[in-house]
């Protein structure tokens, strides 16, 4: 992408730190010279666009650096796309993500055993330290495993002998 000046004085508030005068550190602070030329930068070029970057529908261009170490896949994948058709401000955005996250982990799962490696759960979900420096955490998170997987089963089973 090209470097182009962009006019942003449409913003309501852009440039409002422009002023040297209309700052914290104007009667202490010794200028010089430099410190406001930040707002004369000329931009970076951008890193280039790849296909799969999902990007804010609140924002009219790619930001300038992002990421692309896991690319987008399965059902983690679609569940992501669908998020950023919302606002960042609803829960139609964050929602889908955070299931999105769970989702990927066992997606990721799925994918250790496709490849023949187990994955060590207790490991990676910090069981151990856990254990060592908050049993009490440790103790309730298990009993609300197993009350919550209790009720299911109870209700699962329940709804199966009645179709009988």
């Amino acid at each position: 992408m090209e470097n182009k000046k962009t006019d942003y004085s449409q913003i309501k508030g852009w440039g409002v730190d422009a002023d040297p005068k209309n700052e914290p550190t104007y009667p202490m602070k010794h200028y010089t010279g430099d410190d406001h030329q930040r707002i004369n930068w000329e931009r970076p070029p951008l890193q280039p666009e790849i296909a799969g970057i999902l990007k804010s529908n609140e924002r009219p261009s790619l930001s300038a650096v992002y990421g692309t170490s896991v690319p987008l896949s399965g059902l983690s994948g679609a569940l992501r796309r669908y998020a950023f058709k919302y606002s960042e401000s609803s829960y139609g955005h964050w929602l889908p993500l955070l299931l999105a996250d769970r989702v990927n982990v066992v997606e990721g799962i799925i994918d250790d055993f496709k490849h023949g490696h187990i994955p060590n759960i207790f490991a990676e979900k910090g069981i151990k330290a856990d254990f060592k420096h908050n049993p009490k955490g440790l103790a309730t998170k298990v009993l609300v495993t197993v009350a919550l997987a209790t009720v299911a089963y109870t209700l699962l089973s329940r709804s199966g002998s009645s179709k009988r």
